[in-house]
């Protein structure tokens, strides 16, 4: 069943290429949607795609890259928005 999320992660996730690991996830895990850096240092997120892949985006997600630190992630469900690829938006 396919579902949207937000994700709003903090810690050190800004400056650490946690923009591009998230792309590079995303299409790993067959997600689509955009990734964001935030004024208040987080990164923003809107997921969506089935169930199952997204539990696996999410899992990395909270990882993060080696040279970042997440610290939070909120996970908000959304209605689905019909996004076909994942971007960074500036």
């Amino acid at each position: 069943m396919k579902k949207s999320y937000v994700l709003k992660v903090t810690g050190r996730v800004q400056n650490v290429g946690f923009r591009y690991f998230a792309v590079k996830e995303a299409e790993k895990s067959g997600v689509k949607g955009f990734v964001r850096n935030e004024p208040d240092r987080s990164v923003y997120i809107e997921a969506e795609g089935e169930e199952e892949d997204l539990d696996r985006f999410y899992l990395r997600i909270k990882k993060g890259p080696m040279w970042g630190r997440v610290e939070h992630v909120v996970l908000i469900e959304q209605p689905l928005r019909g996004y076909d690829k994942f971007i960074v938006k500036y």
